[in-house]
């Protein structure tokens, strides 16, 4: 009844779903695909992973894409006679997903309309699916179980935010979750979330978080000198990059530069909008502010940064090489309520760094930040300045947080081999 009544509503709501990712796509430059959402792949791409039995992995956008990152290195290891395939509902998942060595191919998401899902699937065959974090659609579960297909729940988590949400709709949810082989949560707090949402107690685990395994890769002075060389960035120069940032703070950021930079001759400041799109609107917040700026797009090798200036980065999947560059880091979407982004990435690359106060979607990482000591929580936009200028005058301090950040990096991995333990139950 409550599949026969969903599949009535998705008639009705097609019209405006299609309309929206129209709209998405046209507003960013890119094409709707809609012939991939709609589960018809070209016979040039399936013939990529013809004759092999295929690993599907589905990460909804950038963030689950560079947290799956860790497991595709492993089932490429493990299983090298599988074609792994990744699947994105975003256009900028997609972006990173396709720079992925370890894939054998890219596509997008289906709409979870019931012919869409039966096309996908009827054309790729999978061995099994592998979806990361919390993407929970009946048509496709449902369609997936009933063809005997393992589903496995990786990395999931549900968030202080999102939990009212999801009980208020356990009805919604309960289903699909009923429909997974195995859900891998977290942490226990997330395992016992999704049990009371409806997920199947004996089939949920806690496994820790695969955002731990990113690799340790901090650089030697060698090796940053000429990552600093890629981007036109002079050497000498204190770098201070803010990462994945969002509407509002960009503002911030560029008022603590210019204070800054009027009492120092040595700052350079790197401007990773989270997304890219949002460029011309970070742009015009740089040029009001009167700071010479470049954007990532523009570069030339022939011309070089000076000291006070911006690097303004509208391209995607730079962020670990940008981190790895930098003396200081400013992990975004912290300053406004947006939930952050992942201090791990800064923190491997045994770069200093600052967030704010709004972490929900990060809560248990920004704990253990703050427990090894290796970045600084500020409150406040005045305390970024305040912190970011400490920072600069302390290159041992610098040291130090890095440091720490590193050992922690070390301390805490081990999510990718429980949760190839759990795959490899039906591989």
């Amino acid at each position: 009844m409550f599949i026969f009544a969903y599949n009535i509503i998705s008639i009705f709501l097609l019209i405006p779903v299609l309309l929206y990712h129209l709209y998405r796509s046209v507003s960013r430059s890119r094409p709707p695909a809609f012939r991939e959402r709609f589960g018809y792949i070209p016979a040039n791409q399936l013939s990529i992973i013809d004759n092999r039995p295929v690993i599907w992995l589905h990460a909804v956008s950038v963030g689950e894409a560079i947290a799956a990152r860790p497991l595709l290195k492993a089932l490429r290891k493990h299983y090298p006679d599988h074609a792994v395939l990744v699947s994105n509902t975003t256009e900028t998942g997609r972006g990173i997903s396709t720079t992925f060595p370890e894939k054998d191919l890219c596509i997008y998401f289906p709409f979870d309309f019931l012919p869409a899902v039966r096309n996908s699937l009827d054309s790729i065959k999978p061995k099994i699916i592998i979806i990361m974090e919390t993407e929970i659609w009946p048509n496709f579960t449902r369609e997936a179980a009933r063809r005997g297909i393992p589903i496995v729940l990786a990395n999931g988590r549900i968030s202080d935010r999102s939990f009212s949400r999801y009980l208020k709709f356990s009805w919604f949810f309960r289903h699909a979750l009923q429909l997974f082989s195995c859900l891998c949560m977290q942490t226990e707090t997330d395992r016992e979330r999704i049990i009371a949402i409806g997920a199947p107690p004996e089939r949920t685990l806690a496994t820790g978080n695969l955002k731990y395994d990113i690799p340790v890769c901090q650089v030697g002075i060698n090796e940053q000198e000429c990552l600093r060389r890629e981007y036109s960035i002079p050497d000498k120069l204190v770098v201070l990059t803010a990462g994945s940032t969002h509407a509002g703070e960009e503002q911030y950021v560029i008022t603590m530069f210019k204070e800054l930079a009027a009492t120092a001759d040595n700052l350079f400041l790197i401007l990773v909008p989270r997304h890219p799109e949002r460029s011309g609107e970070v742009a015009a917040n740089l040029k009001e502010s009167g700071l010479a700026f470049r954007r990532r797009t523009e570069l030339s090798s022939s011309v070089k940064f000076k000291q006070g200036e911006v690097l303004l980065v509208d391209t995607i999947g730079e962020m670990m090489n940008l981190y790895a560059l930098s003396d200081i880091a400013f992990v975004g979407g912290s300053l406004v309520p947006t939930g952050g982004h992942n201090l791990l990435e800064p923190a491997s690359t045994g770069v200093a760094s600052i967030f704010g106060p709004y972490m929900t979607n990060f809560r248990e990482i920004s704990e253990l930040v703050l427990h090894y000591g290796a970045g600084i929580q500020i409150q406040s936009p005045e305390e970024l300045t305040t912190s970011m200028r400490t920072l600069i005058a302390s290159f041992e301090l610098r040291r130090v947080l890095g440091q720490n950040g590193l050992k922690m990096m070390r301390d805490t991995g081990g999510a990718t081999e429980r949760h190839m333990e759990v795959i490899a139950r039906y591989l």
